[in-house]
């Protein structure tokens, strides 16, 4: 029998009310798994509403108070991480330990969120005039917004939501629609640990959710993460309407591998980051740039005898390497692009088409693939396919592997691999990249840092987690202050001077 998902608001599961649903997929089995609400205008203005009521109360409480509250969530979910794992793995389609590390990523920003009371403090100046005194205070905006994307339906939304609520605000998820289910526990999780009702609240939906939020006056803030289109008109709409936004589009990650690197080194890192969790994630690395034809010649080699052993299969099977894709019309665009490298005339050297994965044969299900000799004109390099296929572009030298990155229209994520200091030292300081790994192929900044990309991967002034998420969902109040002291003074219409 279907399930049938709620939304969770005011602290409890609500069912909807629209009479529109959508489809969630198991994509291991390829079969329908729940039926999800899809929001309307009127169920998105009641959660505003109450967000808007809670959010006095809880900003309210002092900031320690609120981190304590956050480190029992962090608790919980370790306690019930196997739960988490699970629900995630089976909706999604990533391995159980990559779906454990979905969460365990989002849960350092919470962690680090609990640091909440210096991270909130202001500053203050003593005598900054003849008997005045200057301070700032940082104080919440008011209800923020979250919109997450389906291939980290744990760790977006906590990035998304812990600075929020660490600072005092309410806060509202809308979640992708294809893998609602861990944002819901997740609620509930926050609301076992002492988070009062109405606090944080997960409305599901499709665009008219989305456009209510964008349209709400009482909407503070929005995040996202997604395509870039919809980024972009994301973070457009909501300036326009006096919100602030912080959008996080698509990516084309490069790894630049120098002639001086361990190829060995190079082509495991590679294998992980081009095809864990099938490729779905933004800091995939989806093109490898080997400088020379020596090294492209050596590491297309290693890259292909690794990516044969690779086995694809069932996402809570211990002996898959990665799983399925997300959605049906997921695999068909992955296996369109794939079609799309051979026309233009780059060489499959191989073809993860076809696989079929005994007793889940209706999954949706992609192997390894590696393109060799492909152009920067080509699709499969100019467009961000989201998928487990690598692209090798050789490159004669650095000045052209370094412009390969640096020129794209995404600047999210790219690597070197060197053993070189000098060059690594260069590389960092002139690729035009938001976050750079040297001998590392996922450079996604450890918590206390932030995560954001440039160019086309990014729009808005501040990024994700690390001491810019508090500046975001937080405004800045500067106090100028004095007090008499029996001195009276005759009024002025001169500018004050310090």
């Amino acid at each position: 029998m279907t399930q049938t998902l709620t939304h969770f608001i005011n602290g409890a599961s609500v069912e909807g009310t629209s009479g529109r649903f959508a489809d969630v997929y198991h994509p291991a089995k390829g079969e329908v798994a729940a039926k999800l609400p899809l929001a309307a205008v009127s169920e998105v203005n009641d959660a505003v509403a109450i967000a808007a009521k809670a959010q006095i109360e809880w900003a309210a409480l002092n900031a320690q108070r609120r981190a304590r509250i956050l480190g029992r969530f962090v608790d919980l979910c370790h306690e019930n991480m196997d739960e988490l794992a699970k629900a995630l793995s089976n909706e999604h389609g990533k391995t159980y330990d990559d779906a454990k590390g979905d969460v365990q990523r989002g849960l350092e920003v919470i962690e680090f969120c609990m640091g909440a009371p210096h991270l909130m403090k202001g500053e203050f100046s003593d005598q900054s005039g003849t008997g005045i005194d200057t301070y700032s205070m940082r104080q919440p905006l008011g209800v923020c917004v979250g919109i997450s994307p389906f291939n980290f339906p744990a760790m977006i939304p906590l990035w998304q939501a812990g600075p929020a609520l660490a600072a005092g605000n309410a806060f509202i998820l809308k979640p992708s629609e294809r893998d609602p289910s861990v944002p819901l526990m997740l609620a509930k999780l926050f609301q076992d640990a002492g988070l009062p009702d109405g606090v944080f609240q997960v409305v599901n939906g499709d665009k008219v959710a989305v456009d209510a939020l964008l349209d709400h006056p009482e909407v503070q803030s929005v995040g996202f993460v997604g395509s870039t289109p919809i980024a972009q008109s994301i973070y457009t709409t909501a300036a326009s309407n006096g919100k602030r936004a912080q959008c996080f589009g698509g990516a084309k990650n490069h790894a630049i591998i120098m002639p001086d690197a361990d190829l060995d080194q190079a082509a495991d890192a590679l294998i992980g980051a081009a095809f864990g969790a099938a490729g779905e994630r933004c800091m995939a690395l989806s093109v490898a740039v080997p400088v020379g034809k020596k090294t492209a010649d050596a590491l297309v080699n290693k890259l292909v005898e690794r990516a044969k052993e690779l086995k694809v299969g069932p996402s809570l099977d211990p002996t898959s390497d990665f799983g399925p894709v997300v959605t049906a019309e997921a695999k068909q665009r992955i296996e369109d692009a794939i079609a799309a490298g051979v026309d233009e005339g780059a060489e499959l050297v191989l073809d993860g088409r076809g696989v079929a994965v005994e007793g889940h044969e209706d999954g949706f299900y992609i192997g390894a693939t590696i393109f060799d000799h492909a152009s920067k004109e080509m699709s499969i390099y100019a467009d961000e396919i989201f998928g487990p296929v690598l692209t090798v572009v050789r490159a004669d030298d650095f000045e052209e592997a370094l412009a390969l990155p640096s020129e794209n229209i995404y600047g999210n994520g790219v690597a070197i691999f060197t053993r070189d200091g000098d060059t690594a030292r260069e590389f960092t300081r002139r690729v035009n990249v938001g976050m750079v790994g040297v001998n590392v192929p996922i450079p996604v900044p450890i918590a206390y840092y932030t995560f954001g990309g440039w160019k086309a991967s990014g729009f808005g002034d501040l990024n994700q987690h690390g001491a810019d998420a508090f500046k975001f969902v937080t405004r800045t109040k500067t106090v100028t202050s004095r007090w008499p002291s029996g001195v009276k003074e005759e009024a002025s219409f001169v500018m004050p001077l310090q």
